[in-house]
């Protein structure tokens, strides 16, 4: 489970990388795919809901009875986790809108892409540098194992249905290198 965790954060890494190349066409003043970012969101927003949070809830509640002493740090993963997603809904609310040819200031919007995936990327690292090593520290691999078993029903389907419904993303996802951040 830490190695599929790991394996969606490099695949994370790769998705917030094309957020940034559509943020940096945005600061050029040019306009960048709205739909592929209107994909690319509704990805990781579906991802976050489906897959990511079940197996990080999970993992968080367990340390939090394993190991009491890092429930700070799990609490406060978990308020970061639901800022960052509200970021992402409104960046997805902004998305729709100008699909729509609604006017959005676009400096607003330039300036939220980038937040978001800089705030999103500190998270990513936050859980790479602190969380896992906490769960490589205090969880085995049986206990991994178990924990995978309490995961909520369709989380395995969820990321299924993700790699069907997004082909185009998940193959790029595979192939891409991983941004360094």
């Amino acid at each position: 489970m830490l190695s599929q965790l790991r394996q969606d954060h490099a695949n994370m890494a790769r998705i917030l990388h094309v957020l940034q190349l559509k943020y940096k066409t945005l600061d050029k003043g040019e306009r960048p795919n709205f739909q592929l970012m209107r994909e690319v969101v509704d990805y990781i927003l579906s991802y976050m809901e489906g897959f990511t949070q079940p197996i990080e809830r999970v993992c968080v509640d367990y340390l939090q009875t394993k190991a009491p002493e890092h429930a700070k740090l799990g609490k406060q993963m978990a308020e970061d986790y639901r800022a960052l997603h509200g970021r992402l809904k409104r960046l997805s609310n902004d998305i729709d809108m100008i699909l729509m040819d609604a006017i959005v200031p676009m400096d607003r919007f330039a300036a939220d892409l980038k937040a978001y995936v800089e705030t999103h990327r500190r998270y990513l690292r936050q859980e790479r540098e602190e969380l896992f090593p906490l769960i490589g520290e205090h969880l085995n691999e049986e206990e991994m194992q178990q924990l995978k078993k309490t995961l909520p029903d369709g989380t395995e389907q969820a990321l299924k249905r993700l790699q069907e419904a997004y082909p185009e993303i998940y193959a790029e996802l595979r192939e891409a290198e991983v941004p360094s951040f």
